[in-house]
């Protein structure tokens, strides 16, 4: 018996990145034929400061649901947590990784996780890179389009998990990951 298998993905495949948060959550999402990547879907889902927490983390569920169920990806990428110096604020981003995590294994695509060194090192070289680099690559890796140039950061993390994905899997098949 083995541990390992092989992922039969169709053409065209969808990838979805989330970029987790309980007041704001970023996706995006990239349409793959063969190593190219198109824009699909960018965009947040925003809460309410100051509501109930329960209530937020509803609204991220109901929302990811749609935005899942609407898109239809494959594979979706979601940020891997890390412990920042505010413990309180990774606690709360881990309330809303775990929406996105479950939203994500609910809708039968392939679930994969990332540090966000992974993502910046993936596209820029440089594993400390800030947002704005992150969004110019991410605009380069999709052609510009100019409605990348309007989005918050939390969108183009998104799509920048998505473009990590598609980057690793066409190393892979090139067999050099």
């Amino acid at each position: 018996m083995s541990d390992s298998h092989t992922m039969q993905y169709t053409d065209p495949l969808v990838v979805m990145g989330i970029d987790p948060g309980t007041l704001v959550v970023g996706y995006g999402a990239v349409v793959l034929r063969g190593k190219e990547a198109v824009l699909l879907a960018a965009g947040v889902v925003r809460t309410t400061q100051g509501a109930p927490i329960s209530t937020r983390l509803a609204h991220i569920r109901t929302s990811l649901d749609k935005l899942l169920g609407d898109l239809k990806p494959q594979v979706v990428v979601i940020e891997k947590a890390f412990a920042g110096k505010n413990m309180a604020s990774a606690l709360r981003i881990g309330e809303g990784r775990g929406v996105a995590l479950a939203c994500a294994a609910l809708s039968g695509a392939q679930v994969e996780e990332y540090t966000p060194a992974e993502v910046k090192k993936s596209l820029t070289g440089n594993g400390g890179a800030d947002k704005a680099m992150v969004a110019r690559w991410v605009a380069v890796e999709l052609g510009s389009p100019a409605v990348l140039q309007e989005l918050r950061h939390d969108a183009t993390d998104g799509l920048a998990l998505a473009l990590t994905w598609a980057r690793r899997r066409h190393l892979a098949e090139l067999g050099l990951r």
